[in-house]
């Protein structure tokens, strides 16, 4: 039976694990939820705001309720799946997701929303790491380059597939539906883990750096908050005194890691340059990614009129090419070496994000296409080699490390991508329409009327969808219907420039990070595996 195999230590049996490329599949599986429960928001959040009455504070916690425990946790929580059993720490994460899932789904509040999000962060948090795990310690080292591609694929699709599968639901149904359906997927993933997924765990693991653990999620937990809840919502002293404390914890982390016997994270191998190099690209690309992704999609949604399941449709170009990147790695990494690949992929997304400079108010859906199908391929090049040489930069009993680092440098990287990029974009935008909003005729209005003329131009100056949510509300009144499609042209124009400026930013940053992935990683390198690591290369 599958479930007797175990991969002592993370290393392949003799005999390579018989069902291994199903076991991958369920692995995806497993992988393809947790991305999806991020993007699908995307297209269900017009619905959240309009039924739940959210605020802007709202809806950003919604989706960071889910962010920040999911970055805080992974490091901590992937060591203790090689230490108590990967397989166990999927299956656990995996009930922990689906049980946020079905709260979520029935939620009538922020809070209750936001608690959800908090819940399936967590079950998130041991999931991802346990994939990658699970999955070196499944493949023999030949076979491995593959099936990180495959993996790194996932990731991908899942990032288009989110919103697709979410639209063709919110057609027919609420936005609670979006939850539910991870339900059955993530049933349906535990039973064919137990079947085809071996046990696996590191033998030698005998004792847990606790301590190095808590500062970890203290370290990663704060940061995380803090470039959220800064760049969004502004550097109050409650913020600044985060940052602080996040930064001394950090600090204190690495100083407990080098002097630990058995440390959580042996952070001497995040300073080997292989791995350093393979973190910085991981974190980059991603940070691009969710952040074009985050305004792409609210271009599509309250620009273009794109409906949910549109809207989902023409992001599939994303994942189609993230597959092929992902693909074209696996075969041409013996060939090319990682750093060629991982320097072009870099390179090419920030081709895909800089070609969105040229957008304005009057731009369709074409160069929205081209920068999606630029930036996959990128992402899909680059990531599956780096994420090889982060597993192979650890030995075998680390695997749950290796897996935890390289999914932090993802998430903080599309953290920092949502924050960033996303504060860019909203400095710009209200820069841009206040001066139409200023011109508006509504100094003479008193009594309610002012305060409702107040309250629509707070929020069309907060957001493209607020001044979609605003433009339908004057076109159903006769008596402003002449001031709808004034306030939508003078938003999308806003919007177009606020898109501009981010992809800007976005694409040089890349474009330095790719020059300086270039410098650390070695000439001529090729995958490693943990038997082959070597600190100081």
């Amino acid at each position: 039976m599958p479930t007797a195999v175990t991969l002592a230590g993370g290393t392949a049996a003799k005999e390579p694990y018989r069902l291994r490329w199903a076991g991958l599949a369920v692995l995806c599986l497993s992988l393809l939820i947790v991305v999806m429960a991020n993007t699908s928001l995307i297209v269900a959040a017009p619905g959240m705001l309009r039924e739940l009455q959210l605020t802007s504070a709202d809806m950003q916690w919604i989706i960071d309720g889910y962010t920040v425990p999911y970055a805080a946790l992974m490091l901590l929580f992937g060591v203790l799946g090689d230490r108590y059993g990967r397989r166990r720490a999927l299956l656990a994460g995996l009930v922990v997701f689906a049980a946020g899932a079905v709260y979520g789904s029935f939620a009538d509040s922020a809070g209750d929303v936001i608690v959800a999000r908090i819940v399936m962060g967590v079950g998130a948090a041991v999931i991802m790491p346990a994939t990658l795990s699970l999955l070196v310690a499944m493949f023999p080292v030949h076979e491995r380059a593959r099936a990180i591609a495959a993996w790194a694929a996932t990731s991908g699709l899942a990032i288009a597939l989110g919103p697709l599968l979410a639209g063709w639901l919110l057609e027919s149904n609420s936005w609670g539906s979006t939850f539910l359906i991870n339900v059955p997927i993530a049933a349906f993933a535990a039973i064919a883990a137990l079947i085809l997924v071996p046990a696996s765990k590191a033998d030698d693991l005998t004792r847990t750096d606790w301590v190095g653990g808590a500062l970890s999620v203290a370290a990663l937990g704060g940061i995380v908050y803090a470039i959220i809840e800064g760049f969004h919502f502004g550097w109050g002293t409650g913020v600044i005194a985060t940052s602080i404390g996040s930064v001394i914890a950090a600090v204190l982390f690495v100083v407990w890691e080098l002097r630990h016997p058995r440390p959580l994270l042996d952070v001497r191998r995040v300073a080997d340059r292989t791995v350093g190099g393979a973190c910085v690209s991981v974190l980059l690309l991603f940070l691009v990614a969710f952040g074009a992704i985050y305004f792409v999609a609210q271009q599509f949604q309250f620009v273009l009129g794109y409906g949910p399941l549109e809207t989902g449709l023409r992001l599939l170009p994303l994942a189609v090419t993230v597959s092929l990147g992902a693909a074209l790695s696996g075969r041409l990494a013996p060939r090319l070496g990682a750093r060629v690949l991982v320097g072009t992929g870099m390179v090419a997304a920030a081709a895909g994000i800089l070609t969105l400079t040229v957008t304005d108010g009057a731009s369709g859906f074409t160069p929205f296409l081209i920068s999606l199908l630029l930036l996959g391929l990128g992402i899909g090049l680059a990531t599956s080699p780096s994420t090889d040489l982060i597993m192979g930069g650890f030995p075998d009993s680390d695997l749950g490390a290796a897996g935890g680092l390289n999914d932090t440098a993802v998430e903080f990287g599309g953290s920092l991508g949502i924050a960033v990029l996303g504060s860019i974009l909203a400095t710009t935008y209200h820069r841009e329409i206040s001066g139409f909003l200023d011109g508006l005729p509504l100094a003479d209005l008193t009594g309610p009327m002012a305060d409702q003329a107040a309250m629509a131009i707070e929020a069309a100056g907060d957001s493209v969808g607020g001044a979609a949510i605003v433009a339908e509300e004057l076109a159903a009144n006769p008596f402003a219907a002449s001031y709808a499609q004034p306030l939508l042209d003078a938003s999308s124009a806003a919007f177009a420039e606020a898109i501009s400026s981010a992809s800007l930013v976005a694409g040089i940053v890349l474009l330095i990070g790719a020059a300086a992935v270039t410098a650390l990683l070695p000439r001529g390198l090729h995958t490693r595996t943990g038997s082959e690591a070597e600190i100081g290369h």
